[in-house]
């Protein structure tokens, strides 16, 4: 039986469409709004098909010296040109590109995680400091 962890992929988002891409700053103050932004296919462009596609993205928080993540956000990408005439037939397409916005003390790491629906489960992190 297979580990979740080993099914978790990651590269570098700048020749990898997969990888979701984690922006913000690197150091907030106590109290302050952190935003989040996350999107997949920054540098090069995902296909954004019926039939390839990336299904959700999910983001977590891991804050210094705790084990267990909080789930921040979970994102839901349904709409990929399909429509009653076939695939990719609609105008409509959902894009993997999200914002939130998050508050902590304590410093610690942003983990987001991508699925796409041929190509599996996708991970980045991004350190946070807070001062």
């Amino acid at each position: 039986m297979a580990d979740i962890k080993d099914l978790l992929q990651s590269a570098d988002w700048k020749t990898e469409k997969h990888v979701p891409v984690i922006e913000g700053p690197d150091k907030i103050n106590k109290g302050q709004m952190l935003q989040i932004e996350v999107s997949v296919g920054k540098q090069i462009a995902h296909p954004n098909t019926t039939e390839h596609h990336i299904k959700s993205i999910e983001i977590y928080f891991l804050a210094t010296g705790e084990k267990f993540p909080y789930q921040v956000a979970r994102f839901e990408f349904n709409t990929h040109g399909e429509s009653i005439q076939g695939p990719n037939t609609s105008t409509v397409f959902s894009e993997p590109k999200i914002s939130t916005y998050l508050k902590t003390d304590k410093s610690g790491s942003i983990m987001a995680i991508a699925y796409c629906n041929i190509h599996g489960i996708w991970k980045s992190e991004k350190e946070i400091k807070v001062g």
